[in-house]
């Protein structure tokens, strides 16, 4: 193994949604109070989140770039993204927050098996947010959440 292979790490730098209508989904993501990044354009729109970027990309742009058709997401579960929120009485008022701007609420906050509580919404194109209050982590001061510690 070379030394530039055995310096990588894994890591996910951006995460990328085919959304239907970027307008919506670039509108939806602003009032929920993510601040669009001045490299956005008319074509994509990107997210700074905590050292990741969260991108919005035209579905069909998105499948033909990959080589593939294009999927719907409101089909069916197969990803969830969470946000980890430092105190319990932050998920109701982000459920509120996400169905106020054109999401649909999924499931209300309740206690899952393994402790805690969360909570579950769609964005406008069905793409599938967890939040999440976790006694078990503790979520530093540039966001990172943190298993297992307090």
């Amino acid at each position: 193994m070379s030394d530039h292979q055995s310096t990588l790490r894994a890591n996910i730098s951006f995460v990328t949604l085919g959304v239907a209508d970027l307008a919506r989904s670039r509108a939806f993501y602003v009032a929920m109070g993510l601040e669009e990044h001045a490299s956005s354009n008319e074509h994509v729109a990107f997210f700074e989140m905590s050292g990741q970027l969260f991108a919005l990309f035209p579905v069909d742009s998105l499948a033909h770039d990959v080589g593939r058709s294009a999927g719907d997401p409101g089909q069916g579960v197969t990803t969830s993204f969470s946000q980890n929120v430092p105190h319990e009485a932050d998920i109701d008022r982000l459920l509120a927050r996400a169905q106020v701007c054109g999401g649909t609420i999924l499931k209300q906050a309740s206690a899952p098996p393994w402790g805690g509580v969360r909570g579950y919404f769609a964005d406008p194109d069905g793409f599938v947010w967890e939040i999440a209050w976790n006694p078990k982590t503790r979520i530093d001061e540039a966001g990172r959440v943190h298993l297992g510690t307090h």
